[in-house]
């Protein structure tokens, strides 16, 4: 066993509530705190000097500088394995181009499926490695990886194979999903119901026999997929005992009443939710995973976390880190920068990083610093937590620790 501290504070970030507006009254801050770990999970948090009465056989690791420990975060929405870039895309949005004449120039999704596409497994593996170690220096210790730059057979499953060789070069958890219906491809002779009847019965399958992934994903929007098919392809999936999350509402209504009707474990985006969609959220036993990067990299307006967490819906904050719309992949400043605009508590904004965001994942024992959690951790160079959010991202953690190992240490 190893007990680590002492730290400034400890937010465990355990027992809060999974749904709804959070104070940050409700935080559990332990001052001059520590933690033992054994085995990769935690035992038990609390007060250094009474846990080293407490457990005097443990190896002590000494905190000597003032620092802040959380659990790590949790990004469970992402689309970090890919090929080439998308800056034309960006240079002629930020020039007042639209999305559809950026698409008919070349540009859009089918863009980095073309490069994706042409990339052999080599090279994928590698950029989904580096995108999750930089993830993992700035606390992020389990991502969820979506394929959907392939959209066919072979695209698909060079996507998803290399996300689980990626996980051999990095210590951070990956949670593969598969995005297949991201939109029905240019070189694809048939309709949207038969794309996806083909993701049914050709691409599904073999997932399963290599056990490649156990979720699957689809973009519900006038540009994409419609709710009807949409919602069959979900319940059909279920019935193969593949898990559901959704990209709902991004643009317009519809995603997240076929997401809830689906049972998806997530409803994703949610920028163009309206007070109907909120309440059908705020009712279900479903997450609504706000995404940021998005409405930074394509200049619109942030999805409403604010009324959703007031009308009770249980919110999670991703970066959707993809070469299009969301570039950056800074989880914590995207954070940061929504909860000014959303005015949303530290308590809201670290709960949507931690614990809601594993409940979007459905894993049960990461997010938390808590008796028979993972040990996955992070520390930030302050005495006082709300230093975090207060520099906007700037503030990084000195050391990360995955499975109670020390992975990083700036």
């Amino acid at each position: 066993m190893e007990l680590i501290g002492p730290f400034s504070q400890i937010l465990p970030l355990a027992g809060l509530p999974l749904k709804g507006a959070l104070s940050d009254e409700q935080l559990t801050i332990i001052e001059n705190g520590g933690i033992v770990t054994d085995g990769g999970r935690i035992v038990t948090v609390g007060n250094f000097k009474k846990l080293q009465h407490q457990y005097p056989e443990c190896d002590v690791t000494h905190i000597t500088v003032p620092a802040v420990l959380m659990p790590g975060f949790i990004d469970c929405h992402t689309h970090i394995c890919f090929d080439g870039s998308r800056s034309r895309d960006y240079a002629m949005r930020i020039a007042g181009k639209s999305y559809l004449e950026i698409a008919r120039a070349g540009g859009g999704i089918w863009d980095s499926v073309t490069k994706t596409r042409m990339a052999d497994l080599e090279t994928l593996v590698m950029n989904t490695a580096a995108r999750a170690n930089r993830h993992l220096h700035e606390g992020v210790t389990t991502i969820e990886v979506k394929s959907g730059y392939g959209l066919n057979l072979d695209g698909e499953l060079n996507m998803l194979r290399a996300i689980q060789a990626a996980s051999s070069h990095t210590k951070a958890t990956l949670v593969s999903t598969c995005l297949a219906a991201h939109m029905r491809p240019k070189d694809f002779e048939g309709t949207e119901t038969e794309y996806l009847d083909w993701i049914l019965t050709s691409l599904l399958p073999v997932l399963q026999e290599e056990q490649l992934a156990k979720r699957v994903d689809i973009f519900i929007e006038e540009t994409a997929f419609t709710p009807a098919p949409a919602k069959h392809f979900l319940q059909q999936a279920a019935d193969m005992g593949f898990a559901a999350t959704v990209h709902a509402d991004q643009f317009s209504t519809g995603g997240a009443a076929v997401a809830v009707a689906a049972g998806a474990l997530s409803a994703d985006h949610l920028e163009a939710s309206d007070d109907g969609a909120i309440g059908l959220l705020a009712a279900a036993d479903i997450v609504a995973v706000v995404l940021p990067g998005a409405s930074l990299g394509l200049g619109m307006h942030y999805a409403p976390a604010r009324r959703l967490l007031n009308a009770g819906a249980a919110v999670a904050i991703a970066s959707d880190w993809n070469p299009g719309s969301a570039p950056m992949g800074d989880l914590l400043m995207q954070a940061a920068v929504l909860s000014a605009a959303e005015k949303l508590s530290a308590a809201e904004v670290f709960a949507g990083l931690t614990s809601r965001a594993a409940k979007a994942l459905d894993i049960k024992d990461a997010g938390q610093l808590a008796a028979g959690f993972v040990a996955d951790m992070q520390a930030y160079p302050c005495a006082d937590y709300r230093d975090i959010l207060y520099y906007q991202g700037k503030l990084k953690p000195v050391k990360v620790w995955k499975e109670g190992d020390t992975v990083v240490k700036n």
